[in-house]
């Protein structure tokens, strides 16, 4: 074993660098701003945040990148999602503490930031395109800040990153690959398909005798019905999903989206469960992404109102426009409709369900 000599705590995390990194603006022209240190440190923060999270997203996206992941990899996958979300909450806790700033004190030293904005945050960027956020996701309002703030080397750095395959694109891939809602000899999507037939007939016979119902509600409630009825009959049928996929209504290919119904609706088998997990995982992400997003803009209001923000956007108002656009998995949250209870799901085989039920305990027949 190697002897290496002792290490000093100050010195392992670098604190002179990091505990100096604190230079306030507003102290150059000879009139330092109280508050403006712990914006800076808040900002601080939540970069080394980010680069936590591109290291855990990273690192999935490597052991994803394969043409076959590995079971055993699953639980390591699921661990670092589950790391990311840890993160993300403090994130949004730590918007709290700036929110012990007022207008006036943000006032003192705003001027001296223009044009530094935290839309210039190159990790933040490089996270969102390593989920799978594309230039072709974004606003062209926004597309075109990236081009013109961005300095020319993290534009570039951007793009590449961007031109990376992203942990939705691996997600897609990996759900088609999975091969447990298609069996030989069990025509499961046919049995799933008169499962909702009956689940919509029954709500259809609730609408038409409910006398609670008057004939407008009645027949706002029935074209609801058949809404559902077609959103149903878009996912079985391949030409229609396909549509959707052109029009934008959804990302994911119909393969993949049939594995992920089936993983929900089956998540309590042993094999589903880990998939369950992971899924579960990246529309957490994704939700607490959104409410930081909502919870930013929400504080910019606050502290800003109406006025434009230091890099030149339109604020809260940019903002909060951003906050629904740039969801990345958004056709797991929509996994919702296609789920049917439990109790008119299809029953599964004998030798389907053996092929995803483990046997722990030992029995006697």
């Amino acid at each position: 074993m190697k002897i290496h000599p002792p290490l000093y705590y100050r010195d392992y995390l670098q604190l002179p660098k990091i505990l100096n990194a604190q230079v306030p603006e507003s102290a150059k022209y000879g009139n330092e701003v109280h508050d403006e240190t712990l914006f800076i440190i808040v900002h601080q923060t939540y970069e080394l945040w980010f680069k936590q999270i591109l290291h855990e997203l990273d690192s999935i996206r490597q052991l994803m990148a394969g043409d076959f992941v590995p079971s055993t990899d699953l639980y390591v996958i699921q661990a670092r999602l589950e790391r990311v979300t840890t993160i993300q909450q403090v994130l949004i806790d730590q918007i709290q503490v700036m929110e012990t700033m007022t207008t006036l004190d943000f006032m003192e030293f705003r001027d001296y930031l223009v044009p530094a904005s935290g839309f210039q945050s190159v990790q933040f960027r490089l996270v969102e395109a390593l989920l799978g956020i594309k230039p072709e996701h974004r606003m062209e309002i926004e597309r075109q800040f990236i081009n013109s703030r961005l300095k020319p080397e993290d534009r570039e750095m951007l793009e590449a990153a961007e031109n990376k395959v992203s942990i939705f694109e691996l997600i897609e891939t990996w759900l088609a690959r999975i091969p447990f809602s298609v069996f030989k000899g069990y025509d499961f999507w046919g049995e799933y398909s008169l499962a909702v037939h009956k689940m919509l007939d029954q709500d259809y016979q609730i609408i038409l005798n409910n006398p609670s119902l008057g004939e407008s509600l009645r027949e706002i409630e029935l074209k609801n019905l058949e809404t559902t009825r077609e959103t149903f009959a878009t996912l079985l049928d391949a030409d229609k999903f396909a549509e959707q996929r052109v029009q934008g209504s959804v990302r994911l290919s119909q393969k993949a989206m049939l594995s992920a119904v089936f993983i929900f609706l089956y998540r309590d088998y042993p094999a589903l469960q880990m998939p369950f997990k992971i899924l579960s995982s990246l529309v957490e992400i994704d939700e607490k992404f959104t409410t930081w997003r909502f919870r930013h803009a929400l504080m910019v209001h606050r502290i800003l109102g109406t006025k434009i923000g230091t890099g030149g956007s339109s604020g809260h108002q940019y903002l909060r426009t951003t906050t629904e656009r740039n969801r990345v998995f958004i056709d797991l949250f929509n996994l919702a409709t296609f789920l049917i209870p439990k109790s008119i799901a299809p029953r599964l085989p004998e030798f389907v369900k053996n092929q995803l039920d483990i046997v722990y305990d030992a029995f006697q027949s």
